[in-house]
């Protein structure tokens, strides 16, 4: 395997877990508020306005983790978000979104992958507990070889870099975190079939136990690199062992509800390479 060098200064921080010192609030008008002493952040929407935040780090590969519960209740039509995202019209990104429902009916969790600009990697899940009635920890695997999506550490998406047949893999871009709280009523629940009740509002959800312990933070300007000698394990992970690899097989097989690669309504002239190169799901 080719060393590879990254112009950035690995800087593996030890999460201060404050939501003060890790996060800026950048839209809600109020409806973003940071709690107990930094330890909890709430979002909440309403009809007048949504609201978000943003890390204050930029970061190029890491682990990145945070536990969030979700809105409770009859939630059709909101999108909670948490996803890394780098900025401009050719932009990289990593998402988790999760889509609420009515009352009874389960979360729908939505993954998808932006490489360039161009999205369209969607694979939707059933999450297999109550995401509203604690928290759960949510967590991003983004190294130079694969892209693992995970839900209290079992992994549920695993998109790979494929470059070597021409399949564009975030590598270039530093990403922030961000996280809001949105109506999508528009297409979220049932295409859109199903719109907010806004007579349930305000809508919350909650944030905890952020863990950037293992992110690779990017410093402009610096001559230092992360490398694969620097780093830690999960820098130079290319595949599961083969416990995650049964927990994968297994959410996969009981928990999925959409996937892009075996979707020939919306693709009649066929899939994304990485799809034929590693095999739907």
């Amino acid at each position: 395997m080719s060393k590879i060098f990254y112009s950035l200064i690995c800087s593996f921080s030890f999460s201060s877990n404050n939501f003060y010192q890790d996060f800026d609030i950048v839209f809600g008008d109020g409806g973003a508020k940071i709690l107990n002493n930094g330890h909890l952040l709430t979002l909440s929407l309403d009809k007048a306005s949504g609201s978000g935040f943003q890390s204050k780090n930029e970061y190029l590969f890491g682990k990145i983790d945070m536990q969030l519960k979700l809105v409770a209740g009859n939630s059709a039509g909101t999108v909670t978000s948490y996803y890394l995202s780098s900025q401009g019209s050719t932009w990289d990104e990593i998402d988790f979104e999760f889509l609420g429902n009515l009352s009874g009916n389960p979360y729908i969790l939505h993954t998808n992958i932006i490489t360039q600009g161009k999205g369209d990697r969607e694979q939707q899940f059933y999450p297999w507990f109550d995401p509203t009635a604690d928290f759960h920890t949510y967590s991003i695997l983004w190294s130079p070889h694969a892209i693992i999506f995970y839900v209290d550490n079992i992994p549920i998406r695993v998109f790979k870099n494929l470059e070597k047949i021409t399949v564009p893999y975030p590598k270039n871009q530093p990403m922030r975190i961000h996280s809001s709280l949105w109506n999508a009523d528009d297409w979220a629940t049932r295409g859109g079939l199903v719109k907010t009740d806004w007579t349930q509002a305000p809508f919350t959800a909650s944030f905890r136990n952020f863990n950037d312990a293992q992110g690779c933070i990017w410093r402009s300007g610096s001559n230092s690199h992360c490398t694969s000698k620097t780093s830690p394990s999960w820098f130079n992970l290319e595949q599961l062992d083969s416990t995650s690899l049964e927990k994968l097989k297994w959410v996969q097989k009981n928990y999925m509800v959409y996937n892009y690669c075996t979707d020939k309504k919306r693709f009649p002239r066929g899939f994304s390479p990485e799809c034929a190169a590693t095999g739907a799901p």
